[in-house]
């Protein structure tokens, strides 16, 4: 029973894609697929931000995606104190105050990201990573 798990676990790593085209060998063949998969989807080669203005646009969404994730589960975690409340006001109070605050956490991140954007791309006239279509 344990080899079978084993091997259940272990089949995605033989499955492999089958290549269309020549894929050139090199020192790693796994990375090429990934690179070759990418710029057939549209994505390009590049390895990442290459002007201040990309690199603090990435930083920038990376912060605010975290904290719009910190947002959610407290207000996950919120609800889940009030359902479990089990009818004490006290405990019912504080959740309904927690989900409040973190809505309105949420919306001041949603309001910075979008403050962000528009300097980022109307003021600066940037590009790159702080496009909301690659968001």
């Amino acid at each position: 029973m344990i080899v079978g798990s084993w091997m259940i676990l272990a089949l995605p790593f033989f499955v492999q894609a089958q290549s269309t085209g020549t894929i050139t060998p090199t020192a790693n063949p796994l990375v090429d697929r990934l690179q070759n998969v990418g710029t057939h989807a549209g994505y390009s080669a590049e390895t990442g931000p290459s002007t201040l203005l990309e690199i603090v646009g990435t930083g920038i969404r990376v912060g605010l995606s975290l904290l719009g994730v910190i947002f959610i589960i407290l207000i996950l975690l919120a609800g889940f104190n009030w359902m479990t409340a089990a009818g004490d006001a006290e405990k019912i109070s504080k959740a309904g105050s927690t989900i409040r605050a973190a809505i309105i956490g949420l919306l001041v991140i949603v309001a910075a990201y979008a403050i962000w954007i528009f300097i980022s791309n109307i003021i600066i006239g940037g590009n790159g990573s702080s496009n909301p279509s690659t968001f």
